[in-house]
């Protein structure tokens, strides 16, 4: 796909969330029109280079990005804290109301990008944001984990898992069968969970920009 340059700084964010506050890198890219806010996998960091890589693709396509951390560096070490569905979309839509607010942020359409537990989490919050959100994509993510939003979710949302990655796979296909709104789902050939195979996660980084582009970049 063809990449508009886009130069913009990264500005570093706190954001309150019920008794702590989150870290967070913003990026808004000149005549940006949505933002995606990430929400990362169980054991990763908003320093993720995988999730980096994809938030620079984004930020060339015009897209705003927000990369944080949904839980403190201390939480982060209680393993339960990082499968805890609940609190992290929780925490995720309390990064929903600072995005509506701030004054670099607040114009623009809201998409998710969730990997791994994160894209469970993405899913609920949007449930529960009542149709605000315009967009989430799911890389290696485990949709299943919220099973229970499934059928309820409105924002269109693109699924996409590595070809080698078996068992998840599976299970984005069965959470595929019970979404109700636009959905895609991509197989990304050669790719396992964490796309670290040579032009995979480029190749996920571009079906994630063209969604967006598609749903809140317009």
């Amino acid at each position: 796909m063809t990449m508009k340059a886009a130069v913009a700084d990264e500005k570093f964010v706190h954001i309150k969330a019920g008794g702590v506050r989150l870290e967070g890198a913003l990026v808004v890219p000149v005549g940006a029109r949505g933002i995606a806010l990430f929400a990362h996998g169980s054991g990763s960091s908003r320093k993720s280079p995988r999730n980096n890589f994809v938030a620079q693709v984004l930020q060339k396509a015009g897209l705003a990005t927000l990369l944080m951390d949904l839980l403190t560096h201390e939480e982060d070490l209680d393993y339960e804290r990082r499968f805890d569905i609940d609190l992290l979309a929780t925490r995720l839509r309390d990064a929903t109301v600072w995005v509506k607010k701030d004054a670099d942020t607040s114009g623009l359409k809201i998409g998710y990008f969730g990997a791994s537990t994160g894209a469970a989490a993405a899913i609920k919050a949007a449930v529960e944001e009542g149709g605000s959100i315009g967009a989430i994509v799911s890389r290696g993510g485990r949709p299943d984990l919220a099973r229970d939003s499934l059928a309820a979710l409105k924002a269109p949302i693109l699924l996409i898992v590595g070809g080698r990655d078996d068992i998840v796979v599976e299970l984005n296909r069965k959470a595929y069968s019970m979404i109700g709104c636009e959905k895609e789902l991509v197989i990304v050939p050669g790719a396992t969970h964490l796309f670290e195979e040579p032009g995979t996660l480029e190749e996920a980084a571009n079906h994630a920009a063209l969604w967006f582009k598609e749903h809140i970049g317009r």
